[in-house]
């Protein structure tokens, strides 16, 4: 049986697409390999988003033709679209496949003709996760000054509700209890469809699956956070409270010059008209540190709006020059022993945030999904509640993917929950 090795970098959407490649391997026959043996066939899917991305996204590649010189790689995602060049540099037997091409990837092994109908759209199942990741949008229209994904990922584009509906009940009946609706853009979905669509309507077709308990939603944009999202999410208690909602800066010149569409003053309303309408809602973010022109007062701009939002996570990323984007070639760049100090602070100020919130929720219930086995505290469950909390469960009972009902208690240096759970 012929073997291959997966290698998947980057977002969520991502992840999806490469779980979309992994069923259409096995179904022809192949075996994954885990180990440290090596395999028949190597696929990487690549991450362009930072410097950091493409570098690790090469480094697998060299890995591949490392472990086995005489394997077929392929190379498909984010840094093909603009750096085939710097891929087809590097040796190996290396096929070049396009996102556009990414999910019929079969086509290009050369199959018999009887094989070429396993290409398929969708998934059935998520490998290793409790949680199922669903791609519902691709591409983003946005063109925000730093970002390369447009570039490589195109215009916005929406897919059929049917086809959302299907996978998603096929995921519910594989035993997946909670699905993330995933996209390059999620808020954005159907404004491209005929008839037009958008994730309100989506959402409330998905909560209609009874063996769906949770639908959470990745990364979306302030501006497409509707009144009508909001009082969906207020309404039902099948979507998880909890927003990952980007910030990037808290300073409007910046903000400006990002080419982002709010200020700080329309991000901080937008968030506090979220948690009075749902009690308890998470909020997750994302800040960029030292974009071209950032000075002391803007960041510090940023860490007031991070402080007063009081978000649970914020994920912080130094900037990185992306080629093809506006603001590439701005010399106006962060001295690096700057950017590692601005990036410590607000690291350190988003820690402190996250403990502020999550001892509002000390000595409360909640329903919990466990995911695994905790590999750091023998006899514990670790899971997360619907507003993303992390909790640690002990019991000599198999817990894996069962919602249980717990007391959270002892919040940890490390930012989750002890909880007390009374097994039956």
């Amino acid at each position: 049986m012929k073997t291959f090795k997966l290698y998947t970098l980057g977002c969520k959407v991502n992840q999806y697409e490469s779980q979309e490649i992994r069923e259409q391997l096995l179904r022809l026959g192949f075996a994954q390999s885990n180990n440290g043996k090596k395999a028949d066939l190597y696929l990487i899917n690549t991450c362009t988003v930072t410097g950091k991305a493409d570098s690790d996204s090469l480094r697998f590649i060299r890995r591949a033709v490392r472990e086995n010189p005489d394997a077929r790689i392929i190379v498909t995602g984010c840094l093909t679209e603009l750096d085939a060049k710097r891929i087809k540099e590097l040796s190996g037997k290396k096929l070049i496949i396009r996102n556009k091409d990414k999910a019929h990837i079969l086509k290009f092994l050369k199959l018999p003709d009887e094989l070429n109908g396993l290409n398929a759209s969708g998934i059935s199942d998520f490998s290793g996760h409790t949680r199922a990741f669903l791609k519902i949008q691709d591409g983003c229209n946005n063109f925000c000054s730093y970002c390369k994904v447009p570039l490589v990922r195109g215009r916005s584009r929406s897919r059929k509700p049917a086809e959302i509906i299907a996978e998603a009940g096929r995921l519910a009946e594989s035993g997946f209890k909670e699905i993330v609706l995933t996209g390059i853009c999620l808020g954005a979905y159907g404004k491209d469809l005929h008839p037009k669509s958008n994730l309100t309507q989506i959402i409330k077709k998905l909560i209609k699956i009874d063996s769906l308990k949770r639908i959470r939603l990745s990364s979306i944009e302030a501006g497409d956070v509707t009144s009508g999202l909001i009082k969906l999410m207020a309404g039902s208690g099948k979507i998880c409270r909890h927003l990952h909602i980007p910030i990037q800066s808290g300073d409007d010149r910046i903000l400006r010059s990002m080419r982002r569409s709010y200020t700080h003053a329309g991000y901080l309303k937008l968030i506090r008209k979220i948690k009075a309408k749902v009690p308890g809602i998470a909020i997750t973010t994302d800040c960029l540190v030292g974009f071209p022109g950032e000075g002391k007062e803007n960041f510090f701009n940023t860490v007031k709006l991070v402080k007063e939002i009081l978000p649970l996570r914020v994920h912080i990323f130094p900037y990185s020059p992306r080629k093809g984007t506006k603001a590439f070639g701005n010399k106006e760049t962060l001295p690096a022993k700057e950017m590692r100090e601005r990036t410590a602070l607000l690291r350190k100020v988003s820690q402190e945030c996250a403990q502020k919130f999550q001892k509002l929720f000390s000595g409360k219930e909640a329903q919990v999904l466990i995911e695994s086995r905790d590999k750091d505290n023998p006899g514990f469950w670790q899971g997360h509640t619907d507003n993303y909390l992390k909790v640690l469960v002990k019991s000599r009972l198999n817990l894996h993917n069962k919602m249980v009902k717990v007391k959270l208690r002892d919040l940890s240096i490390d930012n989750y929950f002890f909880a007390k759970y009374n097994e039956v």
